[in-house]
């Protein structure tokens, strides 16, 4: 089949993966970071649920710890989810990396756009998803939502001596510099052709196709996208949520 037969992105399925194998040690002790809760439902439904808000998204594939697939299923089966999407639960490896690219593996073929989710941003509002999918649809082989920085950036040397503060040693173009959230958006092809070709350790997907000297584009973030990362995160989330409830009435 030559390349001009192949369905157009907007011609074809998007699926989501969300990698939700890590421990998520800066949060401290307990359950895995994806199943701490948020106003009493687990950070993986809270996640789930935002990107299956999408009526774009028809997949969700969730991976697991290694040892916790059995529970991440029960999970999703005890929560209620969106009819019309399907979840899948697979095994994850033992880096980001190898988990995203499971959960590729898991694909099946009618899907041609795929989006990375954090399973720690469990609040992207559906806007930004449609947004990101709408961007690979037109075309952009990967798209990242962003954010403008609020605070200036330094970038440090090493100290002279272990525990000494750090010199400074430039101070980037803030207006340049955009910190970047969750879900990025790929067509499908060019992200499997980034895990299959770069092995060494990148942040994030987007990274990955940087590599490749494909463009990644940007698509404005939103500020309730943030990622939990430390307690402190749990309460602007519980906060946020609040927030929410009490806007739409329930």
């Amino acid at each position: 089949m030559s390349d001009d037969s192949r369905p157009s992105p907007a011609e074809l399925r998007t699926a989501a993966v969300i990698p939700a194998a890590g421990r998520g040690v800066r949060l401290g002790p307990g359950a895995p970071k994806a199943l701490r809760t948020l106003n009493g439902t687990p950070m993986l439904i809270h996640a789930v649920r935002a990107l299956a808000a999408s009526r774009a998204v028809s997949l969700v594939i969730v991976v697991a710890p290694p040892d916790g697939t059995a529970e991440v299923k029960s999970l999703l089966d005890a929560h209620a989810l969106p009819e019309r999407t399907d979840f899948l639960v697979v095994a994850g490896g033992e880096t980001r990396q190898e988990s995203v690219k499971l959960g590729l593996d898991a694909l099946p073929p009618d899907y041609g756009i795929v989006l990375v989710h954090d399973a720690a941003r469990p609040l992207v509002p559906v806007d930004t998803v449609d947004a990101v999918i709408e961007a690979v649809r037109d075309g952009a082989p990967a798209v990242v939502p962003a954010l403008p920085l609020a605070d200036t950036v330094k970038e440090v040397g090493p100290a002279a001596v272990h525990g000494d503060p750090e010199p400074v040693v430039a101070t980037p173009e803030r207006a340049r510099l955009r910190a970047v959230q969750t879900p990025q958006g790929f067509d499908r092809a060019t992200l499997v052709r980034a895990h299959e070709t770069v092995t060494d350790d990148v942040t994030d997907c987007a990274g990955m196709v940087e590599r490749l000297g494909e463009t990644v584009v940007v698509v404005p973030g939103h500020e309730e996208a943030f990622k939990v990362t430390r307690p402190l995160d749990l309460v602007l989330a519980e906060a946020v949520l609040a927030r929410r409830r009490l806007n739409d009435g329930f």
